[in-house]
């Protein structure tokens, strides 16, 4: 039997919910008849016997009752809400796991409007929308009282139902495409100005805001577009329904009145009936003015379904011993994502059964042009990507056996865009765990080489790093990054670029951090072009057009491509040696021949 999903748990909590609320609903319905009965009492008791004591007595009932309507309101109100609380909270944290690994998987597959989704759906199931659907069941009771009043103040009051609910239906095919479309529209219009505003400085110094305006503008004007043809017409389908409602009014009135004169009905009842008839039209009516909100959380429910359905719930691992650093790569592929998660076979290998292995203490440089795959290779070292094919293997188990959160508290990792987040920069440093010690994060500054430049900074260690860590520059980002790769000293260190926006100092740091690393007994991956980091390490994978160029020892390597180079070099001067031309020979002055 397949297991049910966070959400069809969440949703089943719901239910149960649900089944109290309609038993809630049943009862408050019930007591929506005491108006019209009241009415019907001042009418044809009250009005005719003038007895003062009558009207209090049926006054004080009527306000006894209707003061248990309210209770059960509120009762009815206090469930949805608390529901929705406990959706809320069953969902979060599944949520935000399948957020992340859907963007690891599919990066512009849009899962970041999952979360945005859980409210949507949440709003709707506690708010005024999902009680107008549990009202809807209860107006074949009313419609029976009217019945009950006089057959032909049924008769108006079912069709003046049946017209309403023609108009849901006509609102519900007039706007539901248009409404999806411009659901997907507006993400992706969403999704663009936040991509685009990252780089924001990019924009203003090359001159692109007046292009990239228009673009962001043509997908904006798509979404008003469609809106404002959904909202045309659920404008016109809801002008129609008032229409109707008001019109059904005069006419529930007109029928009791001309069946008053025939004597066939009291007053009283055709007062009563009047108001039978609006509470009977009521959540109809309420429907359809909800039905925009309905139909967002009818689109957020499906996007919801397919994310918990494309990814289950990771398998509790077992703890295993903390890993020393001896890592194997074998026959590792890997291929770009298509945007639908867990399709990866359909692009071109990003590597090409990539192959090594990595003693525990050693350092290897990654190194290769441009496009190579280096750092697709790193993404695959610290689990961030799935293998398509091959493996990887850390102290001879496979990364994704590891349970994920040892695995990261055990390996330190420096992307080549050093992203930091909301937070001081000690929390930045500790990885926001909660036990962090002091004393841990100023060791992890210290040997990263950034503990005097935290000193400088305007709060030290308390410092706001800013959204995306844009309080800081590059470099102080990159040795912020450092200090939290190795935060409580990890065995495998993986750096992608971390020079990149050093200066002489900040090498200089990021050296020594290596060489005490080596010291230590660490493992150290670092993706380089520096001479002075190559220097540092043990081995070197070169690779070209994702494909193993080149594996060895650091300097047996650079030996072998100095000699290569050194007979290349010879080679081709004895070739421009041997292609040489002769000497050219001596010049005859013909002035000085002898004259015939």
């Amino acid at each position: 039997m397949k297991a049910k999903t966070p959400l069809a748990q969440a949703y089943g909590r719901f239910r149960a919910v649900f089944g109290a609320t309609i038993l809630f609903s049943f009862f408050s319905n019930i007591l929506m008849f005491v108006g019209p009965l009241y009415m019907l009492q001042v009418y044809d008791r009250v009005l005719a016997s003038r007895n003062e004591l009558t009207l209090v007595m049926i006054s004080a009932i009527a306000i006894a009752l209707l003061v248990t309507y309210g209770l059960l309101e509120f009762i009815r109100s206090k469930l949805l809400v608390r529901a929705g609380l406990q959706f809320d909270d069953m969902l979060a944290h599944p949520a935000f796991n399948r957020v992340i690994r859907h963007r690891l998987a599919s990066p512009n597959g849009g899962a970041h409007s999952t979360l945005q989704d859980i409210d949507r759906v949440r709003e709707f199931m506690t708010g005024q929308g999902i009680l107008a659907f549990f009202d809807a069941p209860w107006v074949p009771l009313f419609l029976a009282l009217c019945f009950a009043f006089h057959p032909w103040l049924g008769i108006v009051a079912t069709v003046g139902a049946l017209i309403i609910f023609a108009l849901a239906l006509a609102n519900e095919f007039a706007t539901r495409g248009l409404l999806q479309e411009a659901g997907n529209a507006s993400q992706g219009a969403a999704h663009f100005v936040n991509t685009t505003m990252q780089n924001a400085e990019v924009i203003r110094a090359l001159g692109m805001e007046k292009q990239l305006t228009k673009r962001w503008l043509g997908q904006h004007d798509d979404v008003l577009d469609k809106q404002a043809k959904a909202s045309g017409r659920a404008g016109a389908i809801m002008a129609s329904t008032k229409f109707v409602r008001m019109t059904l009014q005069i006419a529930i009135l007109g029928t009791g009145a001309y069946l008053a004169i025939l004597q066939e009905i009291s007053p009283g009842i055709m007062i009563a009936a009047s108001i039978v008839m609006g509470r009977a039209l009521a959540p109809v009516e309420q429907a359809v003015g909800q039905w925009k909100q309905f139909v967002a959380a009818r689109q957020a429910h499906k996007r919801l379904t397919q994310v918990f359905g494309a990814l289950g719930d990771e398998e509790d691992r077992m703890q295993l011993p903390a890993p020393k650093g001896n890592l194997s790569v074998q026959g590792l592929v890997a291929t770009a994502p298509d945007a639908k998660v867990g399709i990866t076979g359909s692009k071109p290998a990003l590597l090409k059964g990539i192959s090594f292995d990595l003693k525990q203490g050693e350092v290897m440089a990654v190194i290769g042009p441009s496009g190579s795959g280096k750092s697709t290779l790193v993404r695959h070292l610290v689990g961030a990507s799935q293998p398509a094919g091959g493996s990887v293997r850390l102290d001879g188990t496979e990364l994704h056996h590891w349970d994920a959160e040892q695995l990261g508290r055990d390996m330190g990792y420096m992307p080549q865009d050093v992203k930091l987040f909301r937070g001081s920069v000690t929390e930045n440093i500790s990885r926001f765990v909660e036990d962090a010690q002091d004393i841990e994060v100023v060791a992890a500054a210290q040997l990263s080489g950034a503990h005097e430049m935290i000193q400088t900074l305007g709060e030290g260690y308390d410092t706001d790093v800013g959204d995306g860590g844009q309080s800081l520059s590059g470099g102080q980002r990159q040795r912020v990054g450092l200090a939290r790769a190795v935060f409580r000293d990890p065995n495998l260190v993986v750096l992608d670029e971390p020079n990149s926006n050093l200066d002489a100092h900040g090498e200089q740091a990021l050296a020594a951090c290596i060489q005490e690393m080596k010291k230590r007994g660490k493992t150290v991956v670092i993706v380089t072009h520096k001479a002075n980091l190559l220097a540092l390490t043990d081995k070197t994978l070169m690779l070209v057009g994702g494909s193993v160029e080149k594996f060895g020892p650091t300097r047996e390597l650079f030996a072998q491509q100095a000699e290569a180079q050194k007979q290349a070099k010879a080679a081709q001067e004895k070739q421009q040696t041997a292609v040489a031309p002769p000497s050219s020979p001596a010049v005859v002055n013909m002035s000085d021949k002898p004259r015939a």
